[in-house]
């Protein structure tokens, strides 16, 4: 595996490969690697001759207050698992790299941005949306994948790469739980015993909303209502929100019919944990659907 530590040295390998003809594909990460990060890997490599993983923890997503520097970084652990995935070349720039000391330019996808995580993260998503806008020109690839887990930021990013008519293939993959249903992520670090108990119950809330579903509620802030109920067991757990909402537009749903977005957020204790199940309801049955509107994964479509 080839490691990549500039923008230039990154331009100038994409250059070299593009003039084979080469189809590359981009899995953008903030490093703290986990199986979770290797099915994204995975799922790259479908119809690509060269796989690019960047790990850049990026600070222009973090806010006042958040938790950019105890974020969990070891490069070397994530090189060799990089590596040992079959992965082509790494991506590690610095910040300093990244961005220019008098940069101005942003990249915004209105209030898509402001809703759910956005509500209690200002200008997250503005920062997401730029880093993988500049991600894109840099690695120039055809595919980029991308976790179910964030359902919110593999959203927005789906109607960036539309808007801006971006000639970029997104994959979307099912989030990887661990065998007790907690969805993988890297602040699951940050968990104490008794913390990563009351974890759980994101997981326990999203089942009740599809159970809920099941039993033939339709009404979205029922629905919603039924997954606080499990999460406001937590003594050490406060929700900041449990939703029900249109995977298209991030807007709440009043009554659900066809695909919804169950999404909860919640500190526990100290650490922020998000999860989501995506959904479609056809007449009495519901079943698990894909978050763009096409088939996520391997053979997933173009974003029209």
């Amino acid at each position: 595996m080839e490691t990549v530590r500039t923008r230039a040295a990154m331009q100038a390998r994409v250059a070299t490969l593009r003039d084979k003809g080469a189809r590359l594909g981009l899995v953008p990460t903030m490093g703290a690697l986990h199986a979770g990060h290797l099915a994204l890997l995975d799922t790259a490599r479908a119809g690509i001759d060269f796989v690019v993983a960047s790990v850049f923890v990026n600070p222009t997503q973090f806010g006042p207050g958040e938790d950019f520097e105890r974020y969990p970084r070891d490069l070397e652990a994530d090189a060799r698992m990089l590596a040992g995935a079959g992965c082509d070349l790494l991506f590690a720039p610095a910040a300093s790299d990244m961005y220019a000391s008098d940069a101005r330019t942003v990249v915004e996808v209105g209030s898509m941005g402001d809703v759910l995580c956005g509500r209690s993260r200002p200008g997250h998503f503005r920062g997401v949306t730029t880093v993988v806008a500049k991600l894109f020109h840099l690695v120039q690839p055809q595919v980029a994948v991308f976790g179910r887990k964030d359902a919110q930021q593999a959203v927005i990013l789906g109607r960036m790469v539309r808007d801006l008519d971006w000639p970029v293939e997104l994959r979307v993959v099912p989030t990887v739980r661990d065998p007790d249903g907690l969805a993988m992520s890297s602040r699951n670090a940050y968990l104490g015993p008794e913390e990563r108990r009351e974890a759980l119950l994101l997981h326990e809330a999203l089942g009740a909303g599809r159970d809920a579903l099941q039993q033939g509620e339709r009404h979205g802030p029922a629905i919603a209502a039924r997954m606080r109920g499990v999460l406001d067991r937590g003594s050490q757990l406060i929700i900041d929100y449990a939703a029900v909402v249109d995977p298209g537009t991030l807007a709440p749903l009043e009554a659900v019919a066809g695909r919804v977005l169950l999404a909860v957020a919640a500190f526990v204790g100290r650490t922020r944990l998000i999860d989501n199940f995506v959904l479609e309801v056809q007449g009495d049955g519901v079943r698990d659907a894909p978050l763009l509107g096409w088939s996520d994964g391997p053979h997933a479509g173009g974003t029209r």
